[in-house]
């Protein structure tokens, strides 16, 4: 995996991130999921290599990134702060304005990351979510039993966080193996990669905290841009899986199309873990959308 990549940690935002870079020309920041690392762009990072510097970063809290204590108003996990260690990052990499394609929790980061400095990213893919706000306030009894993690890991440490701790692979499964393609798409080295960050110390503190986060003080954030009526400016491209639990609970084009003026989207056939399941219809979509004129895309 990522044979061509070099492996780098980076001093950002008062934490340590760790990521993979590869390739050469523009920049394009890929941001993973819940309970992943960037790993799981390990099926399509070398092809995209071919036409971007890529950047795969694991997220504070997350794979082999520093994961610092959580507060009261869960702020160090906010997706501003989240967003802010990925914004100097890139800068530290030499990237003033760059793209992103981020996945699930990833995805979060990134919508933050584009409303908040919308001067750096200049085109943003989300896969397989609605924004956050839309989900918390339209969630319904078929959302809470497909994403029951949604509830159990914002309850208070360190409850959620001893069960985990307990047994990590057990959590890894009964999140990633109860989704639509089962344990399916997923490589032994990739879920053995998992597995081994998830059971690091302090990893099953931050990704509660990332959950508690969203939760609370990302709410916050979202209703007061609302609220402002400031909207995404930057194109936008929204995917998800057509056998996925977002597209079947909420209605991720149109919830986009609140949040933002410049925005298309579609299902692909595929569940939740879209990197992992259609590796080869995800990348015609990202070339076609970043780099229309490249052979390949659209």
């Amino acid at each position: 995996m990522f044979a061509s990549f070099e492996s780098g940690r980076c001093q950002v935002n008062g934490i340590t991130v760790s990521y993979r870079k590869g390739g050469s020309g523009q920049g394009l920041l890929l941001l993973h999921g819940h309970p992943q690392t960037h790993v799981m762009w390990h099926k399509i990072a070398e092809p995209l290599a071919e036409h971007f510097t890529v950047v795969a970063a694991d997220l504070r809290g997350y794979g082999d990134s520093d994961k610092p204590a959580g507060d009261a108003e869960h702020l160090a996990y906010s997706k501003r702060q989240m967003a802010q260690d990925g914004l100097e990052l890139m800068r530290a990499l030499g990237f003033v304005k760059f793209d992103v394609l981020a996945h699930d929790r990833g995805a979060r980061v990134a919508h933050r990351m584009a409303m908040d400095h919308p001067d750096a990213v200049k085109r943003l893919i989300t896969l397989d979510i609605a924004p956050t706000l839309a989900m918390y306030e339209q969630t319904n009894e078929a959302f809470a039993r497909a994403y029951w993690h949604w509830f159990f890991l914002i309850r208070p440490a360190p409850f959620p966080e001893t069960l985990i701790e307990a047994d990590p692979e057990q959590y890894l499964r009964s999140v990633m193996g109860t989704r639509s393609a089962g344990m399916a798409p997923f490589t032994d080295a990739a879920f053995a990669e998992y597995l081994r960050c998830l059971a690091l110390p302090g990893t099953a503190h931050g990704l509660c905290e990332d959950y508690r986060a969203s939760a609370s003080i990302d709410l916050e954030h979202d209703r007061s841009d609302r609220q402002a009526g400031r909207k995404l400016s930057i194109p936008l491209l929204a995917l998800w899986g057509a056998d996925g639990v977002v597209g079947r609970c909420f209605d991720p084009l149109g919830e986009w199309q609140k949040v933002a003026t410049d925005v298309q989207g579609k299902a692909l056939p595929s569940g939740h873990y879209i990197a992992e399941e259609v590796p080869e219809l995800l990348m015609d979509e990202v070339l076609g959308f970043l780099l229309p004129s490249v052979p390949g895309g659209r």
